[in-house]
């Protein structure tokens, strides 16, 4: 290869072109990767359906409201989602999503990693440009005690001068309110030369989310009504007392009861049951 075009070849790939838009009448769902920067389309979502979520009516009706509105192109809150572990946080929001869809509105959601977050001023600048609505989905998010990437996030939540897009909306499930370890946040309190204006700028990040929605760890007779459900949606025929006793058994030996270990003990029912789910 002559010199000069291999020259051009390294700069290209140091400084590519832009990323140009998908067709986003392909998928109503999109996973967004780095190196090279793309957007995926996802066909078949995995998903719970909206009805099985049990336990959870209030963040599901605030929810619902809030991406309705959205969707129909009014004010919207960007929503944090946060509390116990396997309770539904991420599959709510995509059964919200779903129940949208349902109701005829062209909504788009896009999946971000938290790895990716400094990438997120490309991403928003391709959805900026398009004349669909995305609702901007990160799982699991959190910081640890030396991570800048919730500096990008601020990209997401305030948008700098530009501002964030009018056709985007940021839904973040956490299992910490303020998305910082505690400890972090004691620490940066205790060592500062001004304690408050340490902490004020990781703790803020939370604040800048327009809804809260808590999630708690569910009692017993609650878990028990999500297999209850499970069983029904999906034709799996159990005694009450067999599933009671089967399901405390189960959530003992896990010593933990969610909406997580209300799966998979159903999946495990189901499997013994011969019914495919």
């Amino acid at each position: 290869m002559d010199p000069l075009d291999r020259i051009a070849a390294a700069l290209e790939r140091m400084s590519p072109a832009p990323l140009t838009a998908p067709d986003f009448d392909a998928a109503d769902a999109f996973v967004w990767h780095v190196s090279p920067d793309r957007l995926v389309p996802v066909p078949d979502v995995s998903r719970v359906d909206m009805g099985l979520l049990r336990g959870i009516d209030r963040a599901r009706d605030t929810l619902l409201a809030n991406t309705r509105q959205f969707a129909r192109g009014l004010p919207a809150n960007n929503a944090l989602l946060w509390g116990a572990r396997g309770m539904g946080k991420s599959s709510l929001v995509k059964a919200v999503h779903a129940a949208v869809l349902a109701e005829g509105w062209p909504l788009k959601i896009v999946e971000l990693q938290r790895e990716d977050l400094p990438s997120v001023g490309r991403l928003l600048n391709l959805l900026r440009g398009s004349s669909a609505r995305f609702v901007l989905f990160c799982d699991d998010l959190s910081f640890s005690h030396d991570d800048q990437h919730y500096k990008s996030l601020k990209a997401v939540l305030d948008g700098g001068i530009e501002g964030r897009p009018a056709n985007v909306v940021f839904y973040a499930t956490s299992n910490r309110r303020h998305l910082m370890p505690r400890d972090m946040i004691e620490n940066e309190r205790s060592s500062a030369i001004n304690p408050s204006e340490a902490v004020e700028e990781k703790v803020s990040l939370s604040d800048r989310f327009g809804l809260w929605l808590g999630f708690h760890p569910c009692d017993q007779e609650e878990y028990l009504s999500m297999i209850r459900g499970y069983c029904a949606a999906y034709g799996v025929a159990i005694d009450e007392a067999t599933l009671r006793a089967e399901a405390i058994e189960w959530q003992a030996t896990r010593g933990a009861r969610s909406g997580r270990v209300a799966w998979q003990f159903f999946t495990d029912l189901a499997g013994r049951r011969g019914v495919r789910v």
